[in-house]
């Protein structure tokens, strides 16, 4: 199978390049940079926010893994809706045009928009997104879906929850390093859904096995509910430590993410919605629709996640 994989120098996308590479695909992998995937593997510098790809680099590809995009970052919301929005389009119209049979774009949950309870939400249980980054996925598939729904090309657009895995990125990594320098331990509040990063690359291989026609969409999660503190202490567990010592009331831990997120610039959900909050999903539709089956949860990697520097 030949395929192309756009973002494939970042977090998730490295992982998918090796993955198909040990499969036997034909990878031909994009990047904003141009830079060299970790195993040496080359990419093609594309910046998908000024044009497509050239059709010749999607010459006799089967399928298209879509993952490029500004992720959760303070950028403005035209940068937003350029990337994450129209980039998305144009790329999904030339691989149609082009002949490519399968796309698959990574969305996220928060294209979903805030929840309005604290039961796991399924992909149609969606409400207004309220910050640039959502909203930006969420007209991305939204485009999807009433260009594509008709075609030949086959196209899926896969809503992953919190990703965990050696060298996880955002309030994860922040959570590993409060770890090592002797954070307290966490408050017993909210819960999380989320998926390794192995168990999300799995199921983006197994898509591309199993297309059918017209636009279906999928929520990734290892179907477990994951709390900071669960998180903590299975962090510290996995380097020999005991559960620690909560001695820092909820209102310190409410004034440390206030001041974080003041230094930081942060807008939208807050640092301490973030770690506190409640937000589940459920993956019973991509177990239903496909033969993916999740084979991690967090205690598994946690001593991984726990090793600066790790890289996929």
């Amino acid at each position: 199978m030949k395929c192309l994989v756009s973002g494939a120098t970042g977090y998730i996308g490295r992982h998918l390049c090796q993955q198909l590479l040990a499969r036997g695909d034909s990878v031909i992998a994009l990047s904003k940079s141009g830079a060299s995937l970790p195993d040496g593997t080359p990419t093609q510098a594309v910046d998908l926010a000024l044009a497509p790809p050239a059709k010749a680099l999607l010459e006799g590809v089967d399928v298209v893994f879509h993952l490029a995009g500004i992720a959760h970052q303070n950028a403005d919301a035209l940068a937003y809706r350029i990337v994450n929005g129209q980039a998305t389009l144009q790329l999904a119209r030339r691989a149609a045009a082009s002949g490519v049979s399968d796309f698959i774009f990574l969305s996220s949950v928060k294209a979903m928009g805030p929840a309005n309870t604290d039961l796991e939400r399924k992909e149609s249980d969606c409400s207004a997104a309220t910050d640039p980054y959502g909203w930006s996925k969420w007209s991305a598939e939204n485009g999807l879906l009433a260009e594509f729904s008709q075609g030949p090309m086959a196209v899926v657009i896969v809503r992953p929850a919190l990703v965990y895995g050696p060298a996880a990125k955002g309030n994860l990594a922040l959570l590993a390093r409060g770890v090592r320098a002797g954070l307290p331990r966490p408050p017993a509040l909210g819960a999380r859904s989320m998926v390794s990063l192995g168990d999300l690359v799995a199921l983006l291989c197994t898509l591309s096995c199993e297309s059918r026609p017209g636009v279906r969409t999928f929520i990734a999660t290892d179907g477990q509910h994951y709390s900071t503190r669960y998180v903590y202490e299975q962090l510290r567990l996995a380097v020999g430590k005991d559960t620690g010592v909560a001695w820092l009331p909820a209102f310190g831990w409410r004034l440390a993410a206030a001041l974080l997120d003041l230094r930081r610039g942060q807008r939208g959900e807050t640092t301490f919605e973030k770690l506190f909050g409640t937000e589940l999903y459920s993956n019973a539709a991509a177990l239903a629709g496909t033969s993916w089956r999740p084979q991690q949860q967090l205690k598994d990697l946690a001593g991984a996640m726990m090793q600066p520097g790790v890289q996929q």
